[in-house]
């Protein structure tokens, strides 16, 4: 293949992949994204022919100023710094890409994509950025090597080197050449790779970790997921219900073999208590830091032994609220960094029984709930009548027939409990599951819906029970959170998606055993169920690739002190191990098996073989780099011979460029028609025959040569303006 284009195939890729990393890092617009990818499939289409044109040399001056000052602009318009300056270094490679010129631009290509590797680090790129990186470990070792052979070509070439002719270097015929690279040459670079590769997982393992809070860099999830922050439109949460993005991942202890394909696990996440007739709102927004013991929460009581463990993995979202499934009584957070470098994560308790986490890892949250025995009562204060006012209030353009309707369907319901059932009952059976429904867009939704349209998603059944049910004088409110989980065959654990996002009611029932919020969900059973399939091709390769991510976020994005440490005792206890198996636990064998003086002893036996190593290398003749030959008598003479020429020449102004070889500048002086070209032309044509043609100067044909020479320094030149340099 020819070098040239060899080294612009490596250094677009090697471009390519760094502005992939960070478009799959830096949280950057939508219209920021496409612009960037589509100016570098631009830029990386751009003829290598164009380099030469003008109006491009405007563009590589004009560009990076263009974009600093628009830049600069949006900076001081309110946008993150970060942002802004993860958007100019993408976007001035593409500037660069398109407007190179030689190896000097290619070696500013390539350390500008090295920075956007560093930046996607920082931001804790994903697997996407994990593919990116191997890819730039393979291309970036070829890259590196042609775009220092190319930059020594284009300096010899500046510098005035001549080749073996005597002709100046030919940097587009060295360009064009097939020689330089071959498949040994790319089979050597992409072995470099390996020991590199190595080397930066070595340093990744071994180098102390942080918390990113010292650098004062958050990467946070850029959207809000609908039904969760203080104020919910009737309509928000059924948008979802086709959104494939994974909300948060759950494991189950002791299940069966085969694990059931799909599981309905109710994740209860927030309350509402305020309803205007369009939208569900609290009437208490304050929260206040829940007190802990150790790394441990309380709900309803303290851990016991035979309670179920449900380990969650909660992916960033917005607001950062805890989903916790029936009969949670505590559930415990799982640190990741040094506690003592970052920052740690706080948990706060809002209204209506919604928990939340803070603190400056914006990774998500995994933490461990404790889950006590469905025939365990978990008890919870008694409703003050303050509360009790809230959780009754209807909106104050409450239609009648409504509360007509809920006294119908429960007229013959002798308590709360009975009451709440059949108007679960009643929803369920005469209404339609519908994401489309018209009721959204009336001026009285629920309306709308219980009489007109009777059909809807899960938030008109929730609105309408929770009404219905105020209206027959139960305290009620309206819940959302999430039911469903799919299993992921390969990494043995239950997802939930954003589509599974669900509403139901808790009614306040004090009738029974149970007294407290009861859980009641009128949807019928067909909008409850998870949407995604479970099997196929597609659901195959899914779960491949999310599994793959999540290994991904956990032991390489979230790699922190705690796993360092872990890998640390893993690898001391299997030594001990191995030292009790061979019998040096005791005695001298187990004072020199000691680690500090196995890893004492393997230094010394390093440092030795470099030693040794070294010593045999300059005491080795054959290993020596060869001494220059020493130049022939006959080159010697001929330098000499020019050297005279050009010395009678200087006399009449005449210099050669240092650019231009010898038989070039007596051809350049035959063209302009110089009275002394023909002289110079023959005696140049001597000198090249003997110092690259082997011919031998006879000494008669030395001393004429000498004499010409001197002839020609003599000469007087009637014709002043040939001698003009």
């Amino acid at each position: 293949m020819r070098f040239g284009l060899v080294h612009r195939i490596m250094t677009n890729a090697l471009a390519a992949l760094g502005v992939l990393a960070v478009v799959n890092s830096a949280s950057m617009s939508p219209w920021v994204n496409v612009i960037t990818l589509g100016g570098l499939a631009l830029a990386i289409a751009v003829p290598e022919g164009w380099q030469q044109k003008a109006w491009l040399r405007h563009v590589a001056t004009a560009g990076p100023l263009v974009l600093f000052f628009v830049e600069g602009g949006r900076l001081l318009s309110g946008q993150s710094a970060l942002d802004v300056a993860v958007e100019f270094a993408a976007l001035l490679q593409v500037v660069r890409l398109a407007t190179r010129r030689g190896a000097a631009h290619d070696q500013q290509i390539i350390l500008l994509a090295l920075l956007h590797f560093v930046v996607g680090t920082v931001l804790g790129g994903g697997l996407a950025f994990g593919l990116c990186f191997l890819g730039f470990l393979v291309v970036a070792p070829g890259a590196l090597v042609l775009s220092h052979l190319r930059r020594e070509v284009e300096g010899n070439y500046r510098q005035g080197a001549r080749d073996r002719t005597g002709l100046p270097v030919d940097v587009p015929r060295i360009l064009r050449s097939r020689r330089v690279v071959g498949r040994g040459f790319l089979f050597a670079t992409g072995l470099l790779s390996i020991p590199i590769f190595i080397f930066t997982a070595a340093l990744f393992l071994l180098f102390p970790r942080v918390g990113l809070s010292l650098l004062l860099i958050n990467h946070a999830r850029p959207g809000r997921m609908v039904g969760f922050s203080d104020r919910v439109d009737l309509g928000d949460v059924g948008v979802l219900r086709n959104d494939p993005a994974i909300a948060l991942r759950f494991e189950v202890p002791n299940l069966p073999d085969p694990p059931p394909a799909r599981i309905t696990l109710r994740l209860r996440g927030t309350g509402f208590d305020a309803y205007d007739g369009r939208a569900w709102a609290r009437t208490v927004v304050e929260r206040r830091p829940e007190s802990r013991f150790g790394d441990t929460y309380s709900i309803a009581r303290m851990p016991k032994p035979n309670d179920r463990i449900v380990s969650f993995d909660l992916e960033p979202i917005d607001p950062p609220v805890l989903f916790f499934p029936q009969q949670t009584a505590a559930f415990r957070v799982r640190q990741q960094g040094d506690a003592m470098l970052s920052e740690p994560t706080l948990i706060s308790r809002g209204p209506e029984g919604e928990y939340r986490y803070g603190g400056a890892d914006t990774r998500g949250l995994r933490y461990d709930v404790y889950v006590a025995p469905d025939d365990e009562i978990l008890t919870s204060p008694p409703l003050q009548e303050i509360d009790r006012r809230r959780y009754l209030a209807l909106p104050a353009t409450f239609p009648k027939r409504i509360a007509e309707l809920a006294e119908e369907w429960t007229k013959n319901e002798p308590t709360p409990r009975a009451k709440a059932k059949a108007i679960e009952e009643h929803l369920k059976k005469d209404f339609v599951y519908d994401t489309n429904s018209p009721s959204g867009g009336t001026a009285s939704p629920v309306d709308h819906f219980l009489f007109e349209s009777k059909k809807g998603h899960c938030e008109f059944f929730s609105t309408s029970m929770a009404l219905m049910l105020r209206a027959v004088h139960i305290p009620s409110r309206n819940v959302t959170g999430f039911v469903g989980g799919t299993y992921n065959r390969f990494g043995k654990y239950y997802a939930v998606r954003e589509g599974d996002a669900h509403s139901w009611i808790e009614a306040y029932i004090d009738d029974g055993p149970r007294s407290g919020w009861q859980t009641f969900d009128p949807t019928p059973s067909a909008g409850a169920q998870p949407l995604q399939s479970t099997t196929g091709t597609w659901v195959y390769l899914r779960d491949l690739v999310e599994a793959m991510s999540q290994r991904w976020t956990q032991h390489v994005v979230g790699y922190d002190l705690r796993q360092q440490l872990h890998i640390v005792d893993s690898l001391t206890s299997r030594y001990e191990r191995a030292r009790g198996r061979a019998g040096l636990t005791r005695g001298l064998g187990e004072r020199l098996t000691r680690p500090p003086v196995v890893g004492g002893v393997l230094c010394l036996l390093g440092v030795g073989a470099y030693v040794l190593w070294r010593r045999r290398q300059r005491g080795n003749p054959k290993d020596l780099p060869p001494k220059p030959l020493p130049e022939s008598r006959e080159i010697q003479n001929a330098a000499a011979m020019y050297r005279a020429l050009e010395q009678a020449l200087l006399v009449h102004g005449l210099m050669r460029p240092a650019e231009q070889p010898p038989l070039r500048y007596a051809e350049s002086l035959e063209k302009r028609g110089h009275p002394l070209a023909d002289e110079v032309f023959e005696l140049t044509q001597i000198y090249l025959g003997v110092r690259f043609g082997g011919e031998t100067l006879a000494p008669a044909a030395r001393k004429d040569f000498d004499a010409r020479v001197r002839d020609l320094r003599a000469q007087k030149l009637a014709d002043a303006p040939h001698s003009a340099a």
